[in-house]
């Protein structure tokens, strides 16, 4: 049973712990670390020795001499490599914490909505081996809804939809309370994957991942229309039918025809959530629309696109990557009266 918590100490740690990046705020000093989930170890180690978590590990693979492997310890959102999960949170909490801080920290951590309670229970023992005093869990789009400066104890119904790297998340939230979340693989990853498939399909090229987050990036839109975006990405890569290097440009069109399944998906995903609730609430989250939130949320013209296709308003938060960090250090600050919006481990 969870006991009665007090207010926010000075060495507290809220982290966001993402498939692609983690953030970590301390409190009394903000958001001191936001970098990529992912850590380097030794190809030729047997057992594996994490010798780097990060942005070092991405440094490293670069510039070392020896054969380094990244691993991604998180997939769709929850632990997929246990050891190499608390390795980097331990190195991430280690650097997180005062020169002058003796205690081990208290620290809040986000979980997918739909994580079960056996892929819950993991990143709580993850976090409490990697040095934590006390953990507690709260559901990403809960998170983010407060992160996004919705003032959820007083607003009458919200709906958030989270979009991070592995997983989409929603929120429904009424005075306070969780009135309904659900959660779907498809987000940032999916973007990238359907991309790729794209190039290839489109124009028989072969491309990494990489690359294609980087046309995402520098050319993405959502919807055949591309909402009147003009920008272009040159990419360069190996023809499989000629079986040589050749270059394509693609446009905001382009992409948004790449994407039309993983947003149509989104739809639908906020479609059943909006099923599920009381003709009242599904009136009032029409009324006052979806707020996104996450780095999917920053594909232009997302916003547009989904209440094109659902007929409902969208827009997307200030800030949208990290408001689910910096929900987490507002709850984990006022932890005594939010005790409602943690779940169980």
């Amino acid at each position: 049973m969870r006991k009665k918590v007090g207010g926010v100490f000075s060495d507290d740690i809220a982290i966001d712990l993402g498939t692609a990046n983690t953030l970590v705020h301390v409190a009394g000093r903000g958001i001191i670390i936001d970098e990529p989930s992912v850590v380097a170890v030794r190809a030729k180690d047997n057992p594996r020795h994490v010798i780097a978590v990060g942005e070092a590990a991405l440094t490293l693979k670069t510039r070392s001499p020896d054969p380094i492997e990244l691993v991604r310890p998180l997939r769709d959102g929850v632990i997929a490599d246990f050891v190499a999960t608390e390795e980097m949170l331990r190195s991430f909490i280690t650097r997180a914490k005062s020169k002058y801080g003796f205690r081990r920290p208290r620290i809040l951590i986000c979980v997918p909505a739909a994580a079960t309670p056996v892929e819950r229970r993991a990143v709580y023992e993850t976090a409490r081996a990697a040095g934590a005093r006390r953990v507690y869990l709260v559901e990403e789009p809960v998170a983010a809804a407060i992160g996004a400066g919705i003032e959820v104890d007083k607003e009458e119904v919200t709906m958030i939809l989270d979009i991070g790297g592995g997983t989409s998340d929603i929120a429904v939230l009424s005075n306070g309370e969780i009135v309904h979340t659900a959660s779907l693989k498809v987000a940032g990853n999916a973007f990238d994957e359907a991309i790729r498939r794209y190039v290839r399909r489109a124009h028989q090229l072969a491309i990494g991942l990489t690359s294609a987050e980087r046309i995402k990036i520098e050319a993405g839109a959502a919807g055949a229309r591309a909402n009147g975006r003009a920008a272009e990405a040159h990419i360069r890569g190996r023809d499989v039918v000629q079986r040589r290097m050749k270059s394509v440009v693609l446009r905001p069109h382009d992409v948004g025809i790449a994407l039309e399944a993983p947003i149509a998906n989104m739809a639908e995903l906020v479609r059943r959530a909006l099923e599920d609730l009381s003709a009242e609430l599904r009136a009032a989250v029409g009324k006052r629309g979806v707020v996104l939130t996450g780095g999917g949320a920053l594909l232009h013209g997302l916003d547009t696109e989904l209440t094109r296709l659902l007929g409902i308003p969208f827009s997307v938060a200030p800030n949208p990557m990290q408001c689910v960090v910096g929900g987490t250090a507002i709850i984990l600050a006022t932890l005594g009266d939010r005790e409602q919006l943690l779940v169980h481990a």
